[in-house]
C-alpha cells in the first residue's frame, strides 16, 4: 500500500503505483488521471480507456460502459471515509492510520455478511 500526503493529486499516487499494476487491458480510472505523459506509459504497457478532462481541446475517445461501472469502486472506498477517525485522519502515523483502515474495512465486510 502507498499513502500519499493529502494534498497530493491522485495522479501522482497512480504514476507511482504505475510499475506494480498487473497486465491489463483497460484501467477504468476518473478524469483526473488524464495526463499526456500518464496515457504514454498507459499505451506502452497496452491500457486504454481514460476518459479526456474538459481541459483537452480535442476529446480522446474511450469505451463508456467501464466508466459507467466506476462507481461502484467509488462507493467502496467511500464506505470507510463514513468512520470519522478515517474521514478526518487523526491518526499522525502511517501505520496508525492503516490499521485504522483496516479495523473499518473488517466492519464493514462483517456487517455485509
Amino acid at each position: 500500500m502507498l499513502l500519499t500526503e493529502g494534498q497530493a493529486s491522485d495522479y501522482r499516487g497512480t504514476a507511482l503505483l504505475l510499475t506494480a499494476l498487473p497486465p491489463a487491458k483497460d484501467l477504468i480510472a476518473d478524469k483526473g488521471h488524464d495526463g499526456n505523459g500518464f496515457r504514454n506509459a498507459l499505451a506502452e504497457r497496452g491500457i486504454a480507456d481514460i476518459p479526456s478532462s474538459f481541459s483537452r481541446r480535442i476529446a480522446i475517445r474511450h469505451e463508456p460502459l467501464p466508466c459507467r461501472q466506476r462507481h461502484k469502486i467509488e462507493i467502496m472506498f467511500g464506505r470507510p471515509k463514513d468512520w470519522r477517525r478515517i474521514h478526518t485522519r487523526y491518526d499522525r502515523r502511517a501505520h496508525a492510520f492503516f490499521s485504522a483502515i483496516c479495523i473499518a474495512a473488517t466492519v464493514i465486510f462483517w456487517l455485509k455478511q
